[in-house]
């Protein structure tokens, strides 16, 4: 073969003997060809995504696709690779088509000697164009090594290759307390980080590697030394190839520090109560004050009200004064899951009240749970005794209903009330109706400001982009939707969506979504986009004929639509919810559950409705970071998804802790303001077009 290597080519047909053709061709030009036989796009994208191929030769008379499909399906996973096109005959006119559609050559399948001189022209150049690339890369890279050395040769830096230790420098040592490079040489990075930060810390070491590590990006530990110093450790990762295989550079980021004077730091400690360093009631009372009057940018302000169960008898058994030491380790544990916008405050006696910022109302109650759950299972220790313990929550989100702070205080607690009568040891959430006249009230404008917007076409399509954990090949987004008010304000979903809900609105605002989604998808080139359905839509038997007929009418491409549910809404209509799914199926839309894994065993309902995607709950993420148990829940429904092969996304992830962790965990996709914050699409009046209500509501549009 001349002493030529390999190729490897795609060879795009329905007709196994084009392949051999164009194999025989080659072999006698003297190129050792490997060729894939490529019947589908289906095979395109697998062949792609694992072999290393050089080049696609398209035959045009025998392959559904266009060139053009063939480009825009090959450039998501290496835009670099030539494609050569080949029909029974070819004219400059055709040639001259083929190129404007991407390819690099149109060739006559009978001019046989043509073929393999284009082939050659074309391997040669890519060739060329990738050892040229290197070259650069390489010197650029070593420049950039040598800068790095010195403008950071008094930062702590250590080489790390397969999580083993393989070279430190001084300032790392100092850093680390270490008398001799040997003492951590070949010993585990792992070693040298406390539990809690170590799955971020694996992740983000197999994230550097495998090129999903943002540059600049800093990663939050904790380590093993110091213990007397509570300051995190921002760490950065750079991939470096040696010789012998990949290493990763970690490099401790140094931390400005503004040094706070004595009296400040007097004044703030004396705010606080010394056994659980929460607020004094006083200064919490002041502090959520403040913050109520100030709406969250995303989602509502939601209280809970945390107390031990039984804490006399707990009292009794240890002594009064061991007691206040167990109840500064409980505010510990709360405090290590709260959220660092979340004020938490010691309210009375062994309570505690913290107020949230959460999506909904029902975030809030999750995370109460959270709190329950790990409460239970955690062991405290005091002296020589150990004991354990329950507590109960109750959860409230804010209402235009409350005329004070003390009607907002009083549910909340009442809440509390609610769960400890029902036994403890849970979190509850109120959602009194002691209340429907006043609510009545309000809802009566929200209905009308809702039915205003919807005649008006004053609602907007915000858009989140899905991230990709292992591959960036496919766009998807998440479809929001926002309300903009007579006055061309922005109006926040968690004020108009509850009395959307409770007026059986959310079907209407559920098809407005479905077909600003179309628009989005027709003016972009949006892969995948995703739409929530709520209750309402799920129960009404004429939202499928509905999606079918105004899909049809527009000729829309289904298989770009994801129609996402609850988990919970899902379980509890669970009829409703097959025949939906068994429906928009039929169309080609796929289907997602959403905010799963608050019931980490309830893997029966994947098997019933066999979704493509799951969303695990946001709620999860804020612990998932430290807590070993959640990482865990979280890895058996990576596992069982995987088993079930469904695509996994982490939503509301905020930071890279959280990214790593989930890297390492093995989910697929991720949504949250570290990827993207949300934003609006669809903006002008006639975006999408005017419908009034009937035809909202109305099946196929009759």
């Amino acid at each position: 073969m001349n002493g030529r290597p390999s190729i490897s080519i795609a060879v795009l047909t329905e007709n196994q003997d084009d392949v051999e053709f164009i194999n025989s061709t080659l072999r006698d030009a003297g190129h050792a060809a490997h060729c894939h036989w490529i019947s589908s796009s289906n095979k395109l994208a697998d062949t792609l995504a694992a072999e290393h191929v050089e080049l696609l030769i398209l035959v045009c008379d025998h392959y559904k696709d266009s060139i053009r499909q063939v480009i825009k399906q090959k450039d998501r996973y290496n835009p670099e690779i030539p494609v050569i096109a080949t029909q029974e005959s070819a004219d400059e006119t055709g040639i001259q088509k083929a190129m404007q559609a991407g390819a690099c050559d149109l060739v006559s399948m009978s001019l046989k000697n043509r073929l393999q001189s284009v082939v050659s022209r074309e391997l040669r150049a890519l060739r060329v164009e990738r050892a040229l690339n290197s070259t650069l890369q390489t010197a650029t890279e070593y420049k950039r090594q040598l800068k790095d050395h010195m403008d950071v040769s008094s930062s702590s830096i250590a080489l790390v290759q397969e999580g083993i230790f393989t070279d430190i420098n001084d300032a790392w040592m100092t850093q680390f307390q270490v008398k001799d490079k040997d003492e951590l040489i070949g010993m585990p990075v792992m070693d040298t980080f406390e539990p809690e930060s170590q799955a971020a810390l694996k992740g983000a070491l197999i994230a550097t590697i495998q090129g999903k590590w943002q540059s600049g990006e800093k990663l939050i530990v904790k380590s093993l030394f110091n213990k007397g110093d509570d300051d995190d450790i921002h760490l950065e990762f750079r991939k470096f190839d040696f010789e012998d295989g990949p290493f990763v550079q970690i490099r401790i980021a140094p931390q400005l520090r503004v040094a706070e004077e004595p009296t400040k730091l007097v004044h703030d400690a004396l705010k606080r109560d010394p056994t659980m360093l929460f607020y004094h009631r006083a200064q919490f009372i002041e502090r959520i004050t403040k913050r109520l009057h100030r709406k969250p940018a995303q989602g509502t302000h939601c209280l809970v009200y945390i107390k031990p169960d039984n804490f006399r008898e707990l009292r009794d058994k240890i002594g009064i004064l061991n007691s206040e030491e167990i109840l500064g380790q409980f505010a510990e544990e709360i405090r290590k899951r709260m959220h660092p916008r979340d004020v938490a405050g010691r309210f009375e006696g062994t309570s505690i009240m913290v107020l949230l910022e959460r999506g909904s109302a029902r975030d809030a109650q999750v995370w109460g749970k959270q709190i329950c759950d790990h409460i239970a299972k955690y062991t405290f220790d005091v002296e020589d005794k150990s004991t354990t313990m329950t507590c109960t929550v109750g959860a409230c989100a804010v209402n235009e209903v409350f005329s004070s702070l003390e009607e907002f205080i009083a549910a909340t607690v009442s809440a509390h009330q609610l769960g400890k009568d029902a036994g403890g040891n849970t979190s509850f959430l109120d959602e009194s109706t002691d209340r429907n006249s006043k609510q009545q009230e309000f809802d009566a404008i929200w209905v009308k400001h809702l039915k205003a917007a919807l005649m008006d076409n004053r609602f907007r399509l915000a858009q989140l982009p899905i991230a990709g954990l292992r591959s960036d090949s496919v766009k998807m987004y998440d479809l929001l939707v926002r309300m903009i008010d007579e006055q061309g304000n922005s109006v926040l979903p968690s004020e108009f969506l509850p009395a959307a809900e409770r007026n059986n609105l959310m079907k209407n605002l559920d098809r407005w979504i479905l077909q600003a989604a179309v628009k989005f998808c027709n003016q972009s080139d949006a892969d995948r986009v995703f739409v929530r359905l709520s209750k309402q839509s799920i129960k009404d038997s004429s939202t499928a004929a509905w999606m079918q007929s105004k899909l049809d009418d527009q000729s829309f491409d289904c298989s770009r639509l994801v129609v996402q549910i609850p988990e919970r809404d899902a379980a509890k209509h669970i009829k409703q919810t097959q025949a939906l799914v068994k429906h928009v199926r039929k169309l080609g839309i796929g289907f997602a559950l959403e905010h799963y894994g608050v019931d980490q065993t309830r893997f029966q309902i994947l098997d019933i409705l066999k979704p493509d995607y799951i969303k695990i709950d946001g709620e999860l993420m804020h612990t998932l970071m430290t807590d070993s148990n959640m990482q865990d829940a979280v890895s058996k429904i990576v596992r069982a998804a995987q088993k079930r092969k469904i695509k996994t996304i982490a939503e509301r992830v905020e930071n890279a802790n959280a990214m790593a962790v989930l890297f390492q965990l093995g989910l697929d996709f991720m949504q949250g303001h570290y990827v993207h914050e949300p934003e609006i699409v669809l903006q002008e009046a006639d975006s999408v077009a005017t419908n009034t209500l009937s035809e909202l509501s109305s099946a196929g549009g009759n």
